[in-house]
C-alpha cells in the first residue's frame, strides 16, 4: 500500500470480496541530504514514494478498512537494484525503465519473500493490469496456464511495466482494479470515505523529488562537458553531460536558433552528443533493432490462445511491440534469434528508438508474450 488511490481500493475490492487483507508499506531509498545543493536541500530529498506524509496515509486508510498495515525497509534493495542500475545505465549511454527493474526486484521479488514469511496466499498491487487462468491445451497434463493481460483502461494500462513476471508469481499475484478505469477507482474510494480518492497521482522517478530527473542525474553523477554535433559532422554547441540525454529528446539542448533540435545519437568514447534540427531525420529512424535478456510470460503458449515465439515457434514470427511506455504498440517481426537476443523488424519506420528502454510484445487481444531490453 503506497499510500495512492490505486493500491488502496485494491485493498477495499479484495475485502469485498472477503480475502483477510493486510497491508505493506514499503520504505525505499531516500537520497542522503548531503548530495543536494541549495536551500532548499530538505524539500529536494523528499521523495514521492514513501514520504512520512505517504505513510501517514496509508495509515490512515488502513485504520478505515480496519486492517493491519506493516512497514518494510526495502532501501538497500532499492538501491542496488533499481537507482544503481538507473545511475549505471545512464553512465553506459543507455536510457533505463526504473519502474521494470523496481518490479522486478522489489515488488515482485522481495515482498513476495515477505508474502511467503508471512504464510500469505498471495499479493496484491494496484496494477492496472490483469491476470487471466487458461488451460494449457498443447500440454498432456493441461496444466493450469496464468496470462497476464493490459488493464481496462488504456490510457492507464501498466502491462508494459510487468513483462518480466513468471508463471510462479503470476499464479499468486492479484491485480484487484485491472477490470475498471480510473474515474471508476476514484468514485470507489470516495464511496469508502478514504481520505486520498481525490490524491494527485506521482509523476516522474519516485526516487527523484522534482518532476524531470535532469536535476538528481546531475546530483548523482559527475558531469562532464562535451561537444555537440549535428549530423552533417559539424559542432554547434557544448553539452552539459551525456547522461542527462535520451535519444528523440527535444527539451533541454539549449542551442541557440535554427531549432528546435533532437537528440540523434551519443558517442560516449568521443563524449559527443549528436542532433538535429530536421523532425524527418532519417537517423532518428529505425527498420530493424535488437531486444535482448527477454523473458516470456508463458514458456510454451498455444498457438491458438497467443502467438509467442516461445516453445520453439517458428521464424518469422507477427507481433506487436511497444517501445516506449506512452507509445502505442506498432506491428513487426521477429525475424531470428541468437542466443537471447532477437532481432526484429518494423512493419514501418520508428522514431526514436532508445538503448536501455523496454520493448515489450503483445498478441492482437492485449496479451503479455514477453519483453526485453532494447540494444541497438
Amino acid at each position: 500500500m503506497s499510500s495512492g488511490v490505486d493500491s488502496s481500493v485494491a485493498a477495499v475490492l479484495l475485502k469485498k470480496q472477503g480475502y483477510d487483507v493486510v497491508g505493506v508499506f514499503m520504505h525505499f531509498w531516500k537520497e542522503p541530504a548531503s548530495s543536494a545543493d541549495g536551500p532548499n536541500q530538505s524539500e529536494l530529498v523528499e521523495n514521492k514514494c514513501c514520504s512520512l506524509e505517504a505513510q501517514e496515509d496509508a495509515r490512515k486508510v488502513a485504520q478505515i478498512l480496519n486492517i493491519p498495515l506493516y512497514t518494510a525497509n526495502v532501501a538497500k534493495e532499492f538501491k542496488k537494484e533499481v537507482v544503481d542500475y538507473y545511475l549505471n545505465e545512464l553512465k553506459s549511454g543507455r536510457t533505463p525503465n526504473p519502474c521494470v527493474a523496481c518490479n522486478k526486484h522489489i515488488k515482485f521479488n522481495f515482498l513476495f519473500k515477505k508474502m511467503l514469511e508471512m504464510k500469505a496466499d498471495f499479493i496484491a498491487s494496484g496494477h492496472y493490469a490483469q491476470v487471466r487462468e487458461s488451460r494449457n491445451q498443447k500440454s498432456k497434463s493441461k496444466k493450469q496456464v496464468y496470462r497476464l493481460f493490459q488493464g481496462k483502461d488504456s490510457k492507464k494500462d501498466q502491462s508494459y511495466f510487468l513483462y518480466n513476471l513468471n508463471q510462479k508469481q503470476l499464479k499468486r499475484i492479484i491485480f484487484p482494479i485491472g477490470k475498471y478505469k480510473k474515474p471508476e477507482i476514484r468514485k470507489i474510494a470516495r464511496k469508502a470515505n478514504l481520505p486520498i480518492f481525490n490524491k494527485d497521482e506521482s509523476q516522474g522517478i519516485c526516487f527523484a523529488p522534482e518532476k524531470y530527473p535532469t536535476d538528481f542525474i546531475k546530483r548523482n553523477l559527475k558531469m562532464k562537458k562535451g561537444k555537440t554535433m549535428d549530423t552533417d559532422g559539424n559542432i554547434i554547441g557544448t553539452h552539459e553531460g551525456l547522461a542527462i540525454y535520451t535519444i528523440g529528446q527535444r527539451r533541454g539542448i539549449n542551442i541557440g536558433g535554427g531549432g528546435p533540435y533532437y537528440v540523434v545519437d551519443k558517442d560516449i568514447k568521443k563524449d559527443l552528443l549528436i542532433v538535429t534540427n530536421k523532425e524527418k531525420e532519417a537517423k532518428l529512424y529505425k527498420k530493424e533493432v535488437t531486444v535482448e535478456n527477454v523473458n516470456w510470460v508463458v514458456k510454451n503458449p498455444a498457438r491458438n490462445a497467443a502467438q509467442s515465439v516461445a516453445g520453439g515457434t517458428k521464424f518469422p514470427l507477427k507481433t506487436n511491440m511497444k517501445i516506449r511506455y506512452r507509445k502505442p504498440a506498432v506491428r513487426a517481426i521477429i525475424k531470428s534469434k541468437k542466443g537471447n537476443k532477437y532481432r526484429i523488424e518494423f512493419k514501418e519506420l520508428q522514431k526514436a528508438v532508445t538503448p536501455g528502454q523496454s520493448a515489450v510484445f503483445y498478441s492482437n487481444k492485449g496479451e503479455i508474450l514477453g519483453g526485453g531490453i532494447i540494444a541497438g
